[in-house]
Order: C-alpha cells, then sequence, then structure tokens
C-alpha cells in the first residue's frame, strides 16, 4: 500500500501564491513519476503538472509560466508552487504517483485532495 498525503491548500486573493506539498509512504521500491490534478466544481478531473524521478516537467497550457513542480526524491515528495493565482485555478488538488512496489508489482496512487480557493 501506497499513500500520499497533500497539505498546504487554503484560501488566497488573486494574484497570490500558494505552495503545495504531497508525500508519498508505505513499501516502495520506485517512484517513476509524481504529479498533481485538479478539479473544479461541476468539471472533471484535470491534468496540472508532473515531474519524473530524472527531473523532467510537464505543464498543462493554463499553468505555464505561473506553476513549478519539483521533487525531493529522497523525501519522496512532490511540490506544487503556484504563482499569481487566478479564481479558475480553485479546486481540489490530488497528488498522483506511480512506480513499483518492492516485489516488482505497478502502483498507481492518488491522495485524498487539498482544497485550494482563489477568491478575485
Amino acid at each position: 500500500q501506497v499513500q500520499l498525503v497533500e497539505s498546504g491548500g487554503g484560501l488566497v486573493q488573486a494574484g497570490g501564491s500558494l505552495r503545495l506539498s504531497c508525500a508519498a509512504s508505505g513499501s516502495i521500491f520506485s517512484i517513476n513519476a509524481m504529479g498533481w490534478y485538479r478539479q473544479a466544481p461541476g468539471k472533471q478531473r484535470e491534468f496540472v503538472a508532473t515531474i519524473t524521478s530524472g527531473g523532467s516537467t510537464n505543464y498543462a497550457d493554463s499553468v505555464k509560466g505561473r506553476f513549478t513542480i519539483s521533487r525531493d526524491n529522497a523525501k519522496n515528495t512532490v511540490y506544487l508552487q503556484m504563482n499569481s493565482l487566478k479564481p479558475e485555478d480553485t479546486g481540489v488538488y490530488y497528488c498522483n504517483a506511480w512506480g513499483t512496489l518492492p516485489l516488482g508489482a505497478p502502483f498507481d496512487s492518488w491522495g485524498q485532495g487539498t482544497q485550494v480557493t482563489v477568491s478575485s
């Protein structure tokens, strides 16, 4: 079992910043990639950003230049620095991680989510 615990959400005014963290724990052999997704009220969950174990990153067009994803491999932790926040960034942000368990089985785990609310 791999558990992901997010933190750092909250309420912020437009133009402000927040930093999300997500720590993975459990019996893990390796993590290939970690990332963030979000779900706004009444909408489907959407991709925000991912980062591989090697540091390669990918961002949704809507957050490029404003959000930065980073990772501490030693701590199995991923971060999302969110700057210049907009009301449309409001939603529940979910952490995702996929990789390999000690006996070779793959895993693909999700956190419980953390609420981000940006007021106009």
